[in-house]
C-alpha cells in the first residue's frame, strides 16, 4: 500500500482503546479509533478511504480483538472516514448524526471522481443504520462511549467521541493535527465554538481525524489557525480583496507549515461570509471554492490514499 508517509500503524492510547494511524495524515489518510472493552463487543471509529485501506483496518483491528466491531461510528460524511462502511456492516451497526447520514445519500462516491487515479477498490456508499440527534451513549462494556454533535464545524453533521473514564477524545476532523483544518461544508466560526465545547471536556488525550495523536494542545493549534483567518478575511475584505486573492497575500505565520494549506482558500470563503452575516453551515458554492482551492494549489491536490 502506497502512502506519503508511512505504513497505517496502531498505537493504544489508554486501556481498551486504540488510535489507528496513516501517516502522513494529507488528503484522505484519516485516523480510525478502536475501543475494544473485554467482553468482545468493540466499537471502531471510522473506516477509510479504499477497499485496501479499509481491509488493512479491518487486519489491524483482528490483531487487537478476536471479535468483529459491533457498532461502527462514522465521526462526519466524507468518503475517506466512511468508504470502507461496508467492510464491516455485515456484523456491525453503523451509527452517525442524521445530518451526516443525509450528506452521504447526497455526495454518494462524489470524492472517487476528484481523485480518479487513486486504486480505490469496491467502495461504496453504506448508509449509517442508526442516526441521532444530539447525543448518544453506546454502552459496549464496562465503560460508556459518548457520541456527541456539538454543532456545525467540520461539516453540519460531526460527531465526536468522547471517553470520559479514559478522558480520551476523538474529534473527527473537527480537530487535526500537523494539519489544515478545513471548513468547506461546515464552518470557521462555529468549529470555534465547538472547539471550547470541547474543551470544556477536559479531555487528556486527542485523536484527531487526520495527524498524530496528541493532547488538549491540538484543540489550541486549531482554534488558533482558525482564527488567523478570520484575521486574514477581515483584513481581506477591507481591502476588497477577494478570499483567493486574499489567499494569495496571505501570512499564515506559525500555521504555514500545516499540510494541505490549500484549504485556506475555502476556509477564507466561509469567514468572509459569516462576517457578512451568514449563520454556520450556509449553503455556498462547494464546487467554486473548491477549484478556486485548486487554481491556488497550482492543480490537483496530491492523494496518497
Amino acid at each position: 500500500m502506497s502512502g506519503s508517509g508511512g505504513a497505517p500503524r496502531t498505537v493504544e492510547v489508554a486501556e481498551h482503546v486504540w488510535a489507528h494511524l496513516q501517516p502522513d495524515g494529507g488528503w484522505c489518510l484519516n485516523n480510525a479509533g478502536l475501543i475494544a472493552p473485554a467482553g468482545g463487543r468493540p466499537v471502531l471509529i471510522d473506516t477509510a478511504a479504499t477497499e485496501a485501506r479499509a481491509r488493512a483496518l479491518k487486519e489491524a483491528v483482528a490483531r487487537v480483538t478476536p471479535y468483529a466491531p459491533r457498532f461502527v461510528v462514522n465521526t462526519h460524511a466524507h468518503g475517506d472516514h466512511t468508504f470502507g462502511n461496508r467492510f464491516f456492516a455485515d456484523r456491525a451497526l453503523v451509527v452517525a448524526h442524521e445530518g451526516a447520514r443525509a450528506e452521504m445519500a447526497l455526495a454518494g462516491l462524489h470524492l472517487t471522481r476528484l481523485w480518479p487515479d487513486v486504486p480505490w477498490g469496491e467502495v461504496r456508499v453504506e448508509l449509517p443504520g442508526l442516526t441521532y440527534r444530539d447525543r448518544l451513549t453506546l454502552h459496549p462494556g464496562e465503560f460508556p462511549v459518548e457520541l456527541i454533535h456539538p454543532g456545525t464545524a467540520h461539516t453540519a453533521g460531526d460527531t465526536v467521541v468522547w471517553l470520559p473514564e479514559q478522558r480520551v477524545l476523538f474529534t473527527g476532523d473537527i480537530v487535526m493535527s500537523g494539519v489544515t483544518p478545513f471548513c468547506l461544508t461546515g464552518s470557521v466560526s462555529g468549529s470555534l465554538a465547538v472547539v471550547e465545547e470541547l474543551r470544556a471536556l477536559g479531555p487528556e488525550t486527542v485523536v484527531a481525524g487526520h495527524g498524530p495523536v496528541g493532547g488538549p494542545e491540538l484543540l489550541d493549534a486549531t482554534a488558533g489557525y482558525l482564527r488567523r483567518v478570520q484575521r486574514l478575511a477581515e483584513e481581506g475584505a477591507a481591502a476588497g480583496l477577494t478570499p483567493l486573492e486574499a489567499a494569495r497575500e496571505a501570512d499564515l505565520g506559525p500555521y504555514a507549515e500545516l499540510l494541505d494549506a490549500e484549504r485556506l482558500v475555502p476556509n477564507l470563503h466561509r469567514a468572509y461570509a459569516e462576517a457578512a452575516g451568514a449563520p454556520p453551515g450556509h449553503g455556498l458554492d462547494v464546487e467554486t471554492m473548491f477549484c478556486e482551492m485548486v487554481e491556488y494549489h497550482g492543480g490537483l491536490p496530491a492523494c496518497a490514499a
